[in-house]
């Protein structure tokens, strides 16, 4: 086969195996190989251990190019590939997203979702351009693990944010163990610095380029992630399960918030049950204004007051200039306003419109897109911190980080996952959530429209779990927590010392070949 095409294959056959790592396959064991394939191309195709040039990269139509540009630009393409393929197919339900809440034509939203898959997949492009030069050193492995942690710090600030390859370890107690002190991006290092261990046998790399895979095994002198005792409290749930049809009446709004009050006061004043600690309404799956509707507000505030424990529920509030806000508003138990967390990280095409993505219908139905929040929030209930955060803020691990540096004593993710439908993504939407509980040491209480509401332990565990799309009130299980781990300490230190340490050994390898070069005799092609 042509190098060339070997290369493309071997792209391709890791995004496919990336892709299969999350939900909907789960295939969690494949984080472990899936970067195997792109690095063995890169090498067979003349990265590594060869001086032959690559097709096309040398003759009179190349001579601005040379061999090493061209492999450079193949491996840049090959690791393209990977990554649009693994972020299309992984995040294949904002093609649906759009289609049924974006009012997009089926061609329309698949364009969007190549778009989106295009820009996505530049981040494995960079990685494989840097690969091209760094896999061909002793340590290589150890760079090109650092390159890839470093460069998954850069989705967030850079765009979008979702799973990460360390987030496949929440179910491997193992390497779970990084988690507390390095975030997720510790995991993905290890699970690349494998990789690239695996890539090397198959290449026939001496032994001792495998030498740096020796201190992994101080991962059994970590603790354990676990927790040293179980729930002590409990917060009542609603999943109202309610469907997105259009615009709702005053009227009919008015009557569903009766409802749900009802329901949910049914649950708190059960006599065969204890008094709560918290009663938690989803992210806003309905037109749920509370300061802008006295009639929604009154009702709010006389069902914490008959409940008599605090209220957190999902509405919409404004800014001062009459911008809406994605809001998680806080009620105390005697039916007063106590506090308010804004939103700060919005979904890109659901709360605003991503640059190059302007022709694309709002999903939201407000008439302009949503202010982000400027700060954190904790909400105070007997002598406890609670940390809200919203929906997809949980992909975000530094920003949940610093609601537990703020004192956050348990986590409240509301969210409304409705916009999924039945597809993978809620399933990776948990998988995030499991792993920013590990990370800090916290107990998370999940309380979505429908689905997937669950209480997840300190160790990832889920504890409790309500029926997928159904109307259900319940009990989440929980306790509190004050331990600091040491990521939620120093953040994220690990992640950007990847990125400098991996780009500044790229940098030095460049400078290397660039000074070889020099000292090596120019080849005439025309003689």
């Amino acid at each position: 086969m042509n190098r060339t095409w070997l290369l493309l294959c071997c792209g391709m056959a890791t995004g496919l195996l990336l892709f299969a790592v999350f939900p909907p396959l789960n295939w969690n064991v494949l984080a472990l190989l899936a970067p195997i394939p792109l690095l063995y191309g890169i090498a067979k195709s003349g990265g590594v251990g060869t001086s032959a040039a690559p097709a096309g990269g040398t003759g009179r139509g190349s001579r601005r190019l040379t061999p090493q540009t061209v492999l450079t630009l193949q491996c840049a393409l090959a690791g393209w590939i990977a990554g649009a393929l693994q972020w299309g197919l992984m995040c294949i339900w904002i093609r649906d997203t759009l289609a049924l809440y974006g009012g997009l034509t089926g061609p329309l939203s698949w364009l969007a979702l190549a778009l989106f898959a295009a820009i996505k997949g530049l981040h494995l492009a960079v990685f494989a351009a840097l690969a091209a030069s760094l896999l061909r050193r002793a340590w290589g492995g150890l760079a090109l693990a650092a390159v890839w942690t470093g460069l998954e710090r850069t989705h967030g600030p850079l765009g979008f944010a979702w799973l990460l390859l360390g987030d496949a370890g929440i179910d491997m107690p193992l390497p779970l163990r990084l988690a507390p002190l390095t975030g997720v991006y510790g995991l993905s290092f290890v699970f690349v610095a494998i990789a690239c261990g695996g890539a090397f046998v198959l290449l026939r790399r001496p032994r001792r380029h495998l030498l740096y895979l020796l201190p992994l095994a101080a991962l059994w002198l970590l603790p354990i992630v676990s927790i040293k005792r179980g729930p002590v409290a409990e917060a009542v749930s609603l999943q109202p399960a309610l469907k997105d049809e259009g615009p709702v009446s005053h009227e009919d709004n008015d009557l569903t918030v009766r409802r749900l009050s009802f329901i949910t006061l049914q649950e708190v004043l059960s006599p065969q049950r204890s008094a709560p600690a918290l009663v938690l309404w989803p992210e806003a799956p309905a037109p749920f204004y509370y300061y802008d509707d006295p009639s929604f507000r009154d009702q709010m505030n006389n069902m914490a007051r008959l409940a008599s424990v605090p209220v957190i529920f999902g509405g919409v509030a404004r800014t001062a200039q009459g911008r809406p806000l994605n809001s998680a508003i806080y009620l105390s138990g005697e039916g007063q306003l106590a506090g308010r967390y804004d939103k700060r990280f919005l979904v890109p095409f659901g709360e605003f419109i991503p640059p190059l993505f302007g022709w694309i219908k709002k999903i939201s139905s407000e008439a302009g897109d949503f202010e982000p929040g400027t700060k954190v929030e904790t909400f105070v209930a007997g002598g406890h911190a609670i940390g809200p955060f919203i929906c997809y803020e949980a992909a975000f691990p530094h920003l949940v980080r610093e609601v537990a540096q703020a004192g956050a004593d348990v986590f409240v993710n509301l969210s409304n996952d409705g916009y999924f439908g039945r597809s993978a993504a809620r399933a990776q939407h948990l998988l995030l959530a499991r792993m920013r509980a590990v990370e800090n040491h916290r107990w998370l209480l999940r309380s979505t429209n429908d689905g997937i509401t669950a209480s997840i332990d300190p160790a990832g565990r889920v504890w409790d779990r309500y029926a997928d799309a159904q109307r259900v009130v319940g009990r989440l299980r929980f306790g509190w927590e004050k331990e600091q781990t040491p990521y939620t300490r120093t953040g994220d230190w690990f992640a950007w010392g990847c990125l400098l340490a991996g780009l500044a050994a790229a940098g030095m390898e460049r400078l290397a070949r660039a000074g070889a070069a020099l000292q090596t005799p120019p080849t005439n092609h025309d003689e």
